[in-house]
């Protein structure tokens, strides 16, 4: 079972890595063929096992001999870890509860590799976490028979999710947008319902502070200057995951 979780991260990291290059150029998701970034050549399909394939080739393209870049295999391998570490987490819980974290990790990382190389977080990947949201509740109600107090744990979700778009849509409007953008006011609603009460606090406790340990090692390392913007959409999803995992160990 290890080894067969290890293979779909895999297979679901070469499907992320994909995704994150077409949705900003707005290209097809599903019906376009995998073609090399610098020759425009299609890619055959025993070129692009996942991480094998980057391996086997020696990191370069098999047509033009040029480099391929290391984000292929970073992500194949992000994903893996991700999928077991979530495996041995949620193992033991109903198998739907593992699936839907499954989703909601992979749209969570899809999010996180756009915002960091692009600076956009995309309206529909937010939209499906609101679904998740959405589907969240649905459980909680259908059990309100086991658990009275269901029905308020959704409105405490929904209260504290705005508490915490609405922090961050202040820091945006002082500082003139310079210090937080729309698009991380936007995420942190959807991120912030899926937590609610005290894991939204230490969601937003855990952003911020990943940020910042993050900013002073880039300043040190002379990779980044103060006042110069940085995605604040990726420490966002280490601080959801941070507080998430919490719940359930």
């Amino acid at each position: 079972m290890t080894f067969l979780i290890a293979i779909l991260g895999l297979v679901f990291g070469s499907f992320i890595s994909s995704i994150t290059w077409r949705i900003p150029k707005a290209k097809t998701i599903f019906f376009d063929r995998s073609i090399c970034p610098k020759c425009k050549k299609r890619i055959s399909f025993f070129d692009n096992i996942p991480l094998i394939s980057y391996l086997i080739l020696g990191a370069k393209c098999r047509n033009c001999k040029k480099r391929i870049s290391i984000r292929y295999p970073l992500i194949e391998l992000s994903s893996m870890i991700g999928f077991l570490s979530l495996f041995f987490v949620f193992k033991g819980y109903p198998l739907l509860l593992l699936l839907t974290v499954y989703v909601l990790f992979l749209v969570t990382l899809t999010i996180f590799i756009i915002d960091l190389e692009r600076q956009i977080i995309p309206d529909n990947l937010v939209f499906i976490l609101f679904l998740l949201f959405i589907l969240k509740s649905y459980f909680l109600s259908a059990q309100a028979g086991l658990n009275p107090n269901s029905e308020n744990i959704i409105w405490d979700n929904i209260f504290f999710g705005f508490a915490a778009s609405l922090f961050l849509l202040f820091l945006h409007l002082v500082t003139k947008g310079k210090g937080m953008g729309l698009g991380d006011v936007k995420l942190a609603l959807p991120l912030g319902f899926l937590l609610g009460g005290l894991p939204a606090y230490y969601f937003m406790f855990y952003s911020f502070l990943t940020g910042a340990i993050v900013g002073i090692i880039l300043i040190l390392a002379k990779k980044a200057s103060f006042g110069q913007r940085i995605a604040f959409g990726p420490f966002m999803i280490i601080g959801f995951w941070i507080s998430f995992v919490s719940v359930y160990l």
